[in-house]
């Protein structure tokens, strides 16, 4: 156990401290130096800032790096993971998040939250829900050492799928007709989020083994970038922040009512995926990626599909973007509980 800890770099092992310093950086930026948020936002195509995009690209690449194709072959010998990770994010997680943010908006939240807000509140979770998590997955598997191939495989079958399931589900859950997938959005998510990382990886992967071997790689190349997922997580943060800072503290009590349901959803979804891969006798590092995906959104496609249905100042939109604000810090714990369980897990 000591060795192991010695083991853990120093950005992960005060990984909570520094996260909770950078939402406070972040905010404070956002309150006092308003410019540097501004400018930052004018850096934006198709709702997907370009700034975040890259420090997330920052968080992937050594994850894409460890991807061997040959490995990619292999999962479909073992689609267990995927299954999984369909019937999670598709059949089960649009329909609870429904479910459990309707009873808190209306029924338990009713004295704070009028019946019309609430329906906006809940049209936004709804959002989140239906849209399981593609960019940010890879920080997560990567933090709890989970099988890089494995999910990448679980990252693109989400992508196609989203592409048919989101509107539909979305549709059929807030009775909303013309619902329109904002493709630019979509389009260019999995470009920056998946292809460019991954073309980079494999490109760096076979330069590196062919000069260096495949030891040297393993052992010596990829631990250089330890911290760069760390860092590009932590100034990811900062930015955030500092966009929503403003919107915190002018709606702190609705900000808290929003949260309540959709951190209870992300800790269902995780321990349902979770559970079910290991009563399913998989191994951690696909046990972890396929509850973290489900457990994670994209929040890039609910926050722009809420502003074109329901418009910016939208009870919807504040919803969806409270979803980002409680993304990090809960996906961060269950990231420390998937850690912590692995010993439970066939070796």
């Amino acid at each position: 156990m000591e060795k192991e800890k010695k083991g853990i770099g120093f950005f992960e092992r005060y990984l909570t401290v520094w996260v909770a310093i950078c939402i406070v950086v972040g905010i404070v930026i956002g309150q006092w130096f308003p410019a540097i948020p501004e400018t930052l936002g004018k850096f934006e195509y198709a709702n997907v800032s370009i700034p975040v995009a890259i420090l997330i690209w920052l968080m992937i690449y050594p994850m894409m790096m460890k991807v061997d194709f040959q490995s990619i072959k292999n999962v479909g010998r073992k689609p267990k993971g995927v299954f999984i990770t369909c019937v999670v994010n598709w059949l089960i997680k649009p329909f609870t998040m429904f479910g459990i943010a309707w009873i808190f908006f209306y029924v338990i939240f009713k004295q704070w939250i009028p019946e019309a807000l609430a329906g906006e509140y809940l049209a936004g979770a709804v959002l989140l829900g239906a849209a399981p998590c593609t960019a940010m997955v890879f920080v997560w598997s990567y933090l709890t050492k989970g099988d890089a191939a494995y999910t990448l495989v679980q990252v693109a079958v989400n992508d196609l799928l989203i592409l048919v399931a989101f509107a539909p589900i979305v549709a059929f859950l807030l009775g909303v007709g013309g619902i329109t997938i904002p493709w630019d959005t979509l389009t260019l998510s999995v470009v920056l989020f998946v292809v460019i990382p991954l073309t980079g990886g494999v490109i760096t992967r076979r330069t590196v083994i062919s000069k260096k071997g495949e030891d040297y790689f393993n052992n010596v190349f990829v631990k250089k970038f330890d911290n760069a997922t760390i860092i590009g997580l932590l100034l990811t943060l900062v930015i955030l922040f500092s966009f929503q800072g403003e919107t915190i503290l002018a709606n702190p009590l609705h900000i808290l009512l929003i949260a309540v349901p959709l951190i209870i959803q992300t800790f269902f979804i995780f321990f349902l995926a979770y559970g079910w891969s290991k009563a399913s006798g998989l191994p951690h590092n696909v046990a972890a990626p396929a509850g973290m995906i489900g457990a994670s959104n994209f929040f890039e496609l609910a926050v722009a599909v809420a502003i074109s249905l329901f418009g910016l100042q939208s009870g919807a939109a504040l919803a969806t973007v409270v979803g980002v604000l409680v993304e990090v810090p809960v996906m961060l714990s269950l990231v420390k509980i998937a850690n912590n369980t692995r010993k439970y897990f066939k070796q």
